[in-house]
């Protein structure tokens, strides 16, 4: 009978911290990348009041003979299933759709955490802004004029470098695409009209800049060459309504053509319309043969000019910028000159200088990626977040916070970018919510009310007939 007792003082417990972890899941059902728990029950022991014997030839077997004990718990589990992702519009605000878990660091602690309501800091670092924890990934590194992200490094703090300077870059390349019109009329050789002259040509300009990050005009003439079917006349000029010359010259010769030399050039083209070859005026050649590994060969021309407002060098020379222009490869069709019945179109689609700029606004893509956009319009790779997942995430230990730390069951830290090795997608402007459902939770209240009720009905029965055996005297 004292059994009995005991067995429904452990239901009542068990119910209790059942109870306990339902109020608990209902009280986080509005917090951010909360997961819920679960209680598992489990009996426990049981006092055999007769073993089992096996059947003999005069009788069969006989079970054996157990009264439980009462009961305890087998477990409570983090379940970590998906939470519906709320959209906020706030760009640090941050989702992981799938597996995975932010990377946070509190000095040298590293916890884990599906919550990504991060912000900046006042030195621009992204961290929690709840508790100061900083989010972890790799910054992007510059290597050779190439940005680069190392993600086999080890995690570091993320830092945007709000207001943070992006570097005039003089420019290097310029690409010309489109088409010449085949039947543009050719001007005679010292031909001094000036309708004939507007009619025969064709003037591209395009915005270009020094390394001070300064614009400049270069002016491409596009001209028929007389007694000739497909080869024009290109004289390029940079700023040509400066007061001050800028000495444009262009050439195919070692080193940067020098001030005074040539002006124009002349590119070829084949009987199909397609660009063969480009000749300056020392009869250096780009393009024209095919090479033996059948790769058409870009067709390029170097075309130099005075940077104003410079010191002059050692020899008393003016500062010379060089550039290439790309007509596109031999024989092609799409990003390249060409030479078709149709009207003139050809221009430089594409420059790679810019002037300096300022970091105006940052974007974070689905591989965590975080983008800065420049008031020069250039937009520039600055670190990327990483992601951490677990061989058994429902090891995990709850740290408070909506932080998870390591622990002997969890198995170690698996951290690299997002959608790598079974790791979720980053959703921007969005946040997880908690995976509380509130009728489930409901619903086992009152499922954990009825066996707390229950339980307490037993220990009633139990000192009910107790109550019996000390009243059998009178």
């Amino acid at each position: 009978m004292m059994r009995s007792l005991f067995s429904g003082v452990s239901g009542l417990q068990n119910h209790q911290t059942r109870m306990d972890v339902v109020g608990n899941n209902i009280s986080n059902i509005n917090t951010t990348g909360f997961k819920k728990g679960r209680v598992n029950f489990q009996d426990m022991l049981y006092q055999q009041l007769a073993g089992a014997a096996r059947p003999t030839e005069e009788i069969g077997g006989v079970n054996p003979k157990e009264v439980g004990l009462g009961m305890s718990i087998a477990s409570i589990d983090t379940i970590h299933t998906q939470g519906s992702l709320q959209t906020t519009g706030v760009n640090t605000d941050l989702a992981i759709m799938g597996q995975g878990f932010f990377v946070l660091k509190e000095g040298q602690n590293e916890l884990y955490t599906r919550a990504g309501a991060f912000s900046l800091d006042r030195d621009g670092t992204l961290v929690n802004p709840s508790n100061g924890m900083k989010v972890q990934g790799w910054m992007a590194q510059e290597i050779n004029g190439t940005t680069l992200l190392e993600v086999s490094r080890d995690v570091e703090n993320l830092s945007i470098p709000v207001g943070g300077k992006d570097p005039a870059k003089e420019t290097t390349r310029v690409e010309f695409a489109c088409n010449l019109n085949k039947l543009t009329p050719m001007i005679a050789e010292g031909e001094t009209d000036e309708v004939a002259i507007r009619n025969g040509t064709w003037n591209t300009n395009i915005k270009i800049y020094d390394s001070f990050g300064a614009p400049h005009t270069m002016q491409a003439q596009f001209t028929r060459v007389p007694g000739t079917a497909n080869s024009w006349t290109v004289t390029v000029t940079v700023d040509p309504e400066a007061a001050a010359a800028t000495n444009t010259s262009v050439g195919l010769g070692e080193g940067v053509p020098a001030a005074g030399g040539a002006q124009a050039f002349t590119v070829n083209f084949n009987n199909n319309g397609t660009i063969f070859s480009a000749q300056d005026a020392d009869g250096n050649i780009s393009g024209g043969v095919a090479p033996e590994d059948g790769a058409a060969p870009p067709i390029t021309m170097q075309v130099a000019y005075d940077v104003p407002n410079t010191d002059p060098d050692a020899d008393g020379a003016q500062v010379r910028q060089v550039l290439t222009l790309d007509m596109g490869q031999m024989g092609g069709f799409s990003r390249a000159l060409t030479q078709f019945a149709d009207a003139s179109s050809s221009k430089a689609v594409t420059q790679d200088g810019r002037t300096m700029g300022y970091l105006e606004s940052f974007k974070i893509d689905s591989t965590g990626t975080i983008t800065g956009v420049y008031t020069n319009g250039t937009n520039r790779t600055l670190a990327q977040l990483a992601l951490a997942t677990f061989s058994n995430q429902g090891g995990l230990e709850k740290n408070g916070e909506t932080a998870f730390v390591t622990s002997n069951n969890s198995g170690n830290a698996n951290i690299g970018p997002s959608g790598v090795a079974g790791k979720g997608k980053i959703v921007a402007g969005t946040l997880e919510m908690s995976n509380v459902d509130m009728a489930a939770e409901f619903t086992d209240m009152i499922v954990t009310q009825r066996g707390f009720q229950a339980n307490s009905r037993t220990i009633q029965t139990a000192d009910q007939l107790l109550q019996e055996l000390l009243t059998l005297k009178r």
